[in-house]
């Protein structure tokens, strides 16, 4: 079995502060500006970290999706991207699962499904297919000479029901079960959390000199308790790359 692999990792915020916060938090390069989170009543920045991607968007209409889950649960983690290599065998699993797909894109280097949240649980799961491998358009021309040191190590995700949240995403994402927590490629996770609502709260990442970004953290006046900083609704739990 090949294993998806967690690709890209998103905030809801309620100003891009968040990005220019998260990119003084852990010394990221210059973000890509995608024009297509348009269509979705966003702006947005994608910072590049190794070869991952975190991304901060904030809503330009009270109408997007994104307003919505800002304005019932205020910011946090939004959406979590996992890479395959069939996206055509994905897309026919969740639709025999019956989780709607609620956008489609089918371009020359890239493929991607984004699946509705309700469907999901805890937050907007999207599964694509880049073509190379490689590659990631979402992340904007020339995304490599930017990337800093680092890596997405995984997500905490929060809810009444974890081993069923644990459950369902493993059908969703086609990896072996376990009871809290799901393994998926590159040593990466996604563990699940006992919450008063369902919810993706953390964000695990691997960076260069993870004192140091806790240091500045403190500086900065987030919330840091152990190796966790938390900015806009989301836990950063920092370990050394």
């Amino acid at each position: 079995m090949t294993l998806p692999r967690l690709r890209q990792l998103v905030i809801a915020a309620r100003s891009l502060s968040t990005a220019d916060q998260l990119a003084e938090l852990l010394g990221l390069g210059e973000p890509f500006i995608d024009p297509g989170v348009e269509e979705f009543g966003l702006v947005n920045r994608v910072f590049p970290i190794g070869d991952q991607f975190l991304e901060v968007v904030v809503p330009t209409s009270g109408k997007a999706p994104a307003a919505r889950f800002i304005e019932r649960g205020g910011e946090g983690g939004y959406m979590a991207i996992f890479q395959t290599e069939d996206l055509a065998a994905a897309r026919a699993r969740v639709d025999q699962l019956g989780v709607r797909r609620v956008w489609n894109m089918d371009l020359d280097d890239i493929a991607a499904s984004h699946l509705h949240p309700a469907d999901v649980g805890g937050a907007i799961v999207s599964i694509d297919e880049a073509r190379p491998a490689a590659s990631w358009r979402w992340a904007g021309p020339g995304w490599q000479k930017r990337a800093k040191p680092g890596a997405l190590r995984g997500a905490v995700l929060a809810g009444p029901d974890p081993e069923g949240m644990a459950a369902h995403w493993a059908d969703i994402l086609a990896v072996p079960k376990g009871r809290r927590y799901l393994r998926v490629a590159d040593e990466a996770g996604i563990e699940f959390r006992q919450g008063p609502e369902e919810r993706l709260i953390q964000f695990q990442i691997a960076v260069k000199e993870p004192r140091v970004a806790l240091q500045r953290a403190r500086g900065m006046n987030l919330c840091v308790v152990d190796r966790v900083v938390k900015i806009a609704g989301v836990g950063l739990e920092l370990e050394a790359v």
